[in-house]
């Protein structure tokens, strides 16, 4: 199911974008779980928990006085999230070409300008887009967890360990692009699949993407500096499991 978000700062077109997705929804065959608006930045990126191309983004590009914003924003969320679906609701459709320079891959530019049957004809073509595309994007080879709360879905290879974190009920999973919070434990991780290994109890990692492990000082390495720990009794499954 979609998980749509919308970042508009100003009340109007706010209510505006919300009521023609509200619309769409309703009128088709489109699932979603969750609408949630945004009129701050920081408060749609501590909203952001989990990863997959069930996410779909609507957002402004001028944002409170400052023009490209928006794009700042985009290129986070795609930082965080390979596979987010990012869509421009916008009166700059000159900043087109700098969803290049920014990276952010964007789907689409929707006009604030376009009447509004046009409008919402623009919206409703994103969200079937989006909602027919669920999956597709990413690998079989792919690695989904999914609960009450949260729902992950990133590419095997691209994992290399999940972590207890510091916020009660969440764990972090750093992968290869950077890391994600969401909520979930580190032993329910670790039984979602078997090409995993639970090196301690608050870490979960990934054994084909192991660089070293250091048997003395009972530490797993990664790529880009990344480490993590492994406790005394899991030692010599891990390293059976890695082969060094």
């Amino acid at each position: 199911m979609l998980r749509i978000f919308i970042l508009e700062d100003d009340f109007m077109q706010q209510a505006r974008l919300e009521q023609a997705i509200e619309e769409v929804v309703k009128t088709s065959d489109v699932a979603y779980k969750s609408l949630e608006v945004f009129g701050k930045p920081q408060q749609l990126l501590e909203a952001v928990t989990e990863t997959g191309n069930h996410q779909l983004f609507f957002l402004d590009i001028e944002i409170r006085g400052e023009e490209k914003k928006g794009m700042e924003i985009a290129r986070e969320i795609r930082a965080r999230d390979p596979h987010a679906v990012i869509v421009f609701v916008t009166t700059h459709s000159e900043f087109m070409p700098l969803t290049y320079k920014y990276r952010v891959s964007a789907l689409d530019f929707i006009d604030k300008g376009l009447d509004e049957l046009a409008f919402k004809e623009a919206v409703a073509d994103v969200i079937q887009h989006a909602y027919s595309h669920i999956s597709q994007t990413v690998s079989d080879d792919a690695f989904v967890f999914k609960s009450e709360f949260s729902q992950i879905q990133v590419p095997f290879s691209d994992i290399l360990y999940f972590e207890t974190s510091s916020t009660p009920h969440k764990v972090v999973l750093t992968t290869k692009s950077g890391h994600t919070e969401f909520y979930g434990k580190v032993s329910d991780i670790a039984k979602t699949d078997e090409r995993l290994y639970q090196s301690h109890r608050a870490y979960v990692v990934n054994p084909a993407n192991i660089l070293r492990v250091d048997a003395v000082e009972r530490m797993v390495y990664f790529e880009q500096e990344e480490s993590c720990l492994v406790s005394r009794m899991k030692l010599k499954g891990l390293l059976e499991r890695v082969g060094k």
